[in-house]
């Protein structure tokens, strides 16, 4: 998740500050020795990958890599080698970069109309009907089968519905000349709210063999921050919960900040809330007419304030007038009543959650799964369905410091559920009741997870004071730092291998982890063992897990509750020193910063691995890696000594010119995020965020000043400002991509 360049100067996104003090421990402990990046960077933990499939014949690849609907015929199609392409270069070429033999299109930018008789995107910024149109920040992407006659067809390959995230916005180019400022004028923070959320596009093949969209499908469907959403689980109901619009606190409005997403067993979606606790204001002075417990909870997700000052809010929406549409995001304490049913004191408790959404039903219920904690979820991944076994759904907080989850369904798998047509129902029985887990990673190599429950003697004992297990759902990170969960550098996207049952994690960066560390820094230790200094184009220093990395861990069955880890693989430049920062031994071919995005596909095995990063932009763009990923504890142990600090942790298999290799670099100030396949591997759907997120509202009116123009300079839709958009990638030969 990239922060919006474009907010309030006075406003930093309390997901981007380290509000974890406790002392818990951190994932790994190493000495930052302050050394220059370039060929002098401490390295990286050992990288990780080793075939898992035998070697194929090699393939030959025709034509070169490219862009916009260019159709090449398909030769007769060699056998296929997995990750056969030719790796591509590290580039700021402000445009899609594949492999020679690929090509990528884009379709469903922001602004693309969705509903009849909404007109063509302009792309000046005076568009409006956000609310059926395409959203904005495209995230998360999930790929939902139809068949001819429009029923759910999981192995379709040629008609879907994608159900896609809007993370959040880029104001500068959705209004003419920019967002205005504070007091927001109405007609733009309406604009802004319903580009967030979740989109539904039914997308098919034509005559031509290309996915386009359908405009007028009746599956096409928003969901906003506006939308009305159940409040479903052991918490609804709570005291906390209760707002002016739901006085008995079982629903709220609006999904925020979505980030990735996750596929159900029985073909729901799993959208995600991640950082959205910026979005709401707090009053100078609102601590006072507060507990001690809210103010607790306030602080420890970043939204505190003080006698003297305010928490701003990231976009201003509260100062847009006193309707509720936009009173409710002053979540100070302005009524008189004692339960806050007469204002929105406690509209910010409703988010932070896992929201389920039934793709193939556009009027079905929305519910946010209150079980699975609040937090800044940035994805959930179910682990292999077992039979008569529960269910496990793997998440990670998305901050600094934060931690890993699991939830377990109280129900067993019945494998009938699969194809149930009643899918929210499937959801109340498997995701409402169960347990919340979260992880501590030991030294050794093992790990535990402990159950949030307020019968535990720590969380009993913790000074925060739960009385009740409702609490855990509600201030969950709260409940994670009394029970001595580790620590870990900003936890994102979570896959599992589609054979192996391992789960893949991403861990992003952390500025914050120190060898020794003052005020709120973090210590490194085994599963976060990196510390050193990064200079970016010999100016800007930035220091801690500069590059990040990716846990990988496993367990031996859904409701274990012990498991073995290590990390699979380190970002790195390719001539960082091998010793502390390159430890995986990245080459130029395959070298990266800042994992973010992760997904397994499921008809190759391949890992594909999505960066979201700013100390590497100075020489590359966002990108896309396939990995053939190897087996938990196929590497070495490894000791990092840094004079009288020493750390001990696991690597995987270093990566070779055969299983991992950069295959996407995506156009200039954007993120490449969220990932899914058709059933046939032949089609993949990337989403690129935010591009040209550098362009300052000054320059709107030249287009030759923009950091980026694409996807227009690729040929797609009207008008030069830049736009997040999906891409299409496939293989001009018509085989699997990533051959």
């Amino acid at each position: 998740m990239s922060q919006d360049s474009r907010t309030p100067a006075e406003f930093v996104d309390p997901d981007d500050l380290p509000n974890n003090t406790s002392a818990n421990a951190h994932f790994g402990e190493v000495l930052d020795r302050g050394l220059n990046r370039r060929g002098l960077l401490k390295g990286g933990l050992g990288g990780a990958m080793a075939a898992m499939f035998a070697p194929m014949a090699a393939v030959s690849l025709t034509a070169c890599g490219g862009d916009d609907d260019v159709v090449v015929s398909p030769p007769a199609a060699p056998a296929e080698t997995l990750l056969g392409f030719t790796a591509v270069a590290r580039t700021l070429a402000d445009t899609n970069t594949v492999p020679p033999g690929y090509t990528a299109r884009v379709i469903l930018a922001c602004g693309d109309p969705m509903a009849a008789g909404v007109p063509a995107y302009k792309n000046d910024g005076t568009d409006t009907n956000y609310a059926q149109r395409v959203g904005d920040c495209h995230d998360g992407i999930q790929y939902f089968g139809l068949s001819a006659s429009g029923s759910r067809d999981d192995n379709s390959s040629s008609r879907a519905l994608l159900a896609m995230n809007h993370e959040y916005i880029t104001p500068v180019v959705l209004h003419a000349a920019g967002p205005s400022p504070n007091p927001r004028p109405a007609s733009q923070v309406d604009i802004e709210v319903d580009c967030h959320g979740v989109s539904i596009n039914e997308v098919a093949k034509d005559a031509a063999g290309l996915f386009q969209a359908v405009q007028n499908s009746p599956f096409n469907r928003r969901i906003t921050g506006a939308t009305e959403i159940q409040l479903s689980g052991p918490a609804r109901g709570h005291a906390l919960f209760v707002t002016k619009f739901s006085p008995d606190g079982t629903r709220t409005r609006g999904t925020l900040n979505n980030c990735g997403n996750g596929k159900t067993p029985w073909g729901t979606l799993l959208t995600t809330e991640e950082n959205w606790s910026g979005y709401f204001f707090r009053a100078a002075g609102d601590q006072a007419l507060r507990s001690a417990k809210v103010n607790a909870s306030f602080a420890r997700y970043g939204r505190n304030a003080t006698a003297t000052a305010a928490a701003a809010s990231r976009y201003g929406w509260e100062t847009a007038g006193s309707d509720d549409r936009y009173a409710r995001f002053n979540t100070s304490v302005t009524g008189t009543s004692t339960n806050g049913s007469d204002d929105y004191r406690h509209e910010w408790f409703g988010q932070g959650f896992m929201v389920e959404i039934d793709p193939y039903n556009a009027t079905s219920t929305v519910k946010k799964r209150t079980g699975m904690g609040r937090l800044a979820h940035e994805n959930g991944a179910f682990g292999l369905p077992q039979a008569g076994k529960p269910l496990a759904v793997y998440m990670g907080c998305d901050s600094q410091n934060e931690y890993v989850y699991k939830w377990v369904s109280t129900a067993t798998w019945n494998p009938a559920d699969a194809n149930a047509t009643d899918r929210m129902a499937i959801g109340d029985k498997y995701l409402d009741a169960g347990k919340l887990y979260v992880a501590k990673f030991n030294d050794d190599g093992t790990g535990q997870w402990i159950e949030l429950v307020v019968t535990n003697p720590a969380i009993a004992a913790a000074s925060f004071g739960f009385t009740e297990q409702a609490e855990m759902y509600i201030h969950t990170r709260i409940a994670a730092d009394a029970v001595g969960a580790t620590k870990m550098d900003r936890p994102e996207w979570v896959d599992v291998h589609p054979t192996t049952g391992e789960i893949y994690i991403t861990m992003t960066n952390n500025s914050s982890r120190r060898a020794a560390p003052t005020g709120s820094q973090t210590r490194v230790d085994a599963a976060n063992p990196r510390a050193y200094t990064d200079v970016r184009g010999g100016l800007t220093t930035q220091s801690g897990n500069v590059n990040g990395h990716i846990v990988r861990f496993k367990d031996a069955n859904p409701e274990a509750t012990a498991f073995t880890w290590d990390v699979y693989l380190f970002g790195a430049e390719a001539a960082a020193d091998p010793t502390y920062v390159n430890l995986s031994g990245l080459t130029n071919d395959n070298d990266f910063s800042s994992p973010d995005g992760l997904a397994f596909t499921k008809s190759t095995g391949l890992c594909w691995i999505q960066t979201d990063d700013g100390a590497y932009v100075d020489v590359t763009n966002c990108m896309l890696l396939a990995s053939v990923p190897g087996t938990l504890g196929d590497g070495e142990t490894r000791t990092l000594n840094y004079g009288s600090v020493s750390v001990t942790t696991r690597i995987g298999k270093k990566p070779t010119a055969t299983t991992l290799k950069r295959f996407y670099v995506g156009p200039f100030d954007c993120e490449v995020t969220g990932l899914c396949e058709t059933p046939d591997g032949k089609t993949i759907f990337i989403n690129v965020q935010h591009p040209g997120d550098g362009t300052a509202a000054a320059d709107l009116a030249d287009p030759s000043k923009y950091t980026s123009q694409w996807p227009s300079n690729v040929g797609y839709g009207a008008g030069k400002r830049p736009r997040s958009a999906t891409v299409v990638i496939t293989k001009n030969n018509g085989q699997r991509v990533g051959t």
